[in-house]
């Protein structure tokens, strides 16, 4: 989706007495994210300020600010999960990949992230990589890249 695409689906909420959060939605949806770009359209649609718009979206979890990258790793930090050792996993996948928690490699393919339980403790330590779950230690992290590097080369004909 475009911007331009954007501001007129914001234009067709509004006028079907739709709401900022429908909009915010929206963008979240067609970009991954909400820019402040999208923000500001949404203000000007509803005659607000970018501020307000930000506070609705900081109050809703499933909003975030930054673009994710095509793969993302999620570390469990839950109770069973820490005592099992993921904040070493959590450590190593930040070491390898040289970003930190809440960051986007640079070639946009990995964000990290974490999670406080995503309800699998019997299988801790617990990394969940676009939703799927994986039992993964600190010393397999170097080969779950490799992993998905070798796949998405794979799923995308060699091209990366």
């Amino acid at each position: 989706m475009t911007i331009e695409e954007f501001a007129t689906k914001v234009k067709q909420i509004r006028s079907k007495n739709g709401t900022k959060l429908m909009c915010l939605q929206e963008a979240q949806s067609g970009f991954g994210y909400v820019s402040k770009e999208a923000m500001k359209i949404i203000a000007d649609e509803f005659d607000t300020t970018t501020s307000e718009i930000y506070s609705i979206a900081t109050f809703y979890s499933q909003f975030t600010f930054v673009k994710k990258g095509k793969y993302v790793i999620t570390v469990c930090l839950g109770t069973a999960c820490y005592v099992k050792g993921s904040a070493k996993v959590l450590e190593k996948f930040e070491q390898i990949l040289g970003i930190k928690l809440g960051q986007t490699t640079d070639d946009g393919m990995f964000t990290l992230a974490s999670a406080r339980c995503v309800g699998c403790c019997g299988l801790a330590p617990v990394t969940m990589i676009n939703g799927k779950v994986f039992t993964i230690t600190p010393d397999q992290v170097q080969e779950t890249i490799d992993a998905i590097i070798e796949h998405d080369k794979k799923q995308n004909g060699g091209n990366k």
